[in-house]
């Protein structure tokens, strides 16, 4: 059983992590957590991934990746580069309920929802909050 020196949450650029101060507070191989790190999330190039890394006392690390963030699904489903920074009072762009579904299919694993639907509120409340509307 190896001894647990470390977790840490961190978000990083899928397909392109790179070594720098962020990992090196972790106390992992860099080089080799990056290798790893950018072939399990290639696919993902151009989204923000949360990822949990848990480092032991022997430089070695484990981690798992998680779904990406809420708010980022939605600005790219609406096509805009930022949410309205007054919430509610601005719209900003529109998504459809496809799209919300779509959003809440992929998020399913992270949000403490029992069904679908619950998870599609959950969404569209996020989207509310930015200034972007759902659209029937």
């Amino acid at each position: 059983m190896k001894k647990i020196a470390k977790v840490v949450k961190m978000e990083l650029p899928g397909g392109e992590a790179k070594p720098g101060p962020k990992l090196a507070s972790a106390g992992v191989n860099m080089a080799k957590f990056c290798t790893d790190f950018n072939a399990k999330t290639a696919d993902r190039r151009g989204e923000i991934v949360p990822v949990i890394i848990t480092a032991y006392e022997d430089k070695s690390c484990d981690f798992v990746i998680k779904t990406s963030p809420v708010a980022g699904l939605i600005l790219k489903a609406a096509g805009i580069q930022k949410g309205n920074a007054t919430g509610r009072k601005g719209v900003v762009g529109h998504i459809s309920r496809a799209q919300l579904r779509q959003i809440a299919e992929y998020k399913m694993p992270d949000l403490n929802c029992n069904d679908i639907e619950a998870a599609m509120r959950v969404v569209e409340g996020s989207a509310n909050n930015m200034g972007v509307v759902v659209d029937d």
